[in-house]
């Protein structure tokens, strides 16, 4: 038994999946490109703070109908003379505007390995993680991060701030207010 062509397929696959282009990787994470860690910040934001992006692209119908500019001309016998003349016309509307969704998230600086593990275990507990604990934020843990934000309303693989506070591992600033009633 000739195991050449075998071996070299699977050197060309290995070759393959080596080469793939960032976008291609990007959606084995389920990231979409659309939402990603960026170094822009909102306007007013401070700017020692972290924000991802969500862009949710606009939904743009088409119609198009045929317009009678002539009507056909029928003898009284009920043949046609001369053909109705139609005209195409396509009109385009936005149904939904494009929207921009900023979201506070942790800097990279606390992004550590024992902030991705306690991330991972804090999702593991929840059930939306399933795999070994690595500390590393991998495609699993992206995807994990999505489907515990999705319900709360942001479909992104980018860990929010909200979100880690939500689970534990970010402070919660209290406001001066709340501050006060504890001290009384």
């Amino acid at each position: 038994m000739n195991r050449t062509p075998f071996l070299l397929a699977a050197a060309m696959l290995a070759t393959l999946s080596a080469c793939a282009a960032p976008s291609a990787l990007n959606g084995l994470s389920g990231e979409p490109e659309v939402a990603r860690f960026t170094t822009d910040i909102p306007p007013g934001a401070s700017p020692d703070t972290c924000w991802g992006k969500q862009v949710t692209p606009a939904i743009v119908e088409t119609e198009t109908r045929q317009l009678l500019v002539q009507p056909a001309e029928v003898r009284a016998d009920g043949t046609v003379t001369a053909p109705a003349i139609y005209k195409t016309e396509t009109v385009q509307r936005i149904v939904r505007e494009r929207e921009e969704n900023w979201f506070e998230t942790p800097c990279p600086d606390e992004m550590t390995e024992d902030f991705v593990a306690s991330l991972q275990r804090a999702l593991a507990v929840r059930g939306y993680y399933v795999w070994q604990v690595t500390g590393e934020m991998d495609p699993r843990t992206r995807a994990a991060i999505r489907r515990y934000q999705q319900p709360r309303g942001l479909d992104s693989g980018i860990l929010s701030l909200a979100a880690a506070q939500q689970l534990g591992l970010v402070s919660v600033e209290l406001d001066d207010r709340t501050n006060s009633k504890d001290q009384e």
